[in-house]
């Protein structure tokens, strides 16, 4: 799902009291963005009903992306409970991608 500046706080702050959200900062002229992106689909689906996955265009959302501090990209961060409880920045195997998300979604 993609989420904007207009609709983060309920899509993604909202979500996140009933379910870890995971969020893909992301740039469409992005190599390594496009390197992360079908292993995080890929875990989306693997993982269902455990996260729920949104990405978010920095280019297009500056807002959030100010908000949120975002220097690099991809910038992957996981919210539970409104707040922002880890992250990580760059392309990393799905292995490790898999490890993150298991330390955080236990």
């Amino acid at each position: 799902m993609n989420v904007n500046d207009e609709n983060f706080k309920e899509e993604v702050i909202a979500k996140s009291k009933e379910i870890p959200v995971v969020v893909d900062f992301f740039a469409t002229w992005c190599p390594p963005c496009k390197v992360l992106e079908p292993t995080l689909e890929k875990l989306s689906k693997t993982y269902e009903g455990k996260f729920i996955l949104v990405k978010i265009n920095v280019d297009e959302n500056p807002m959030v992306s100010k908000e949120y501090s975002i220097m690099s990209i991809p910038s992957i961060k996981m919210f539970k409970n409104s707040n922002v409880v880890d992250e990580f920045v760059g392309a990393m195997p799905e292995n490790m991608v898999k490890q993150w998300l298991d330390k955080n979604l236990n």
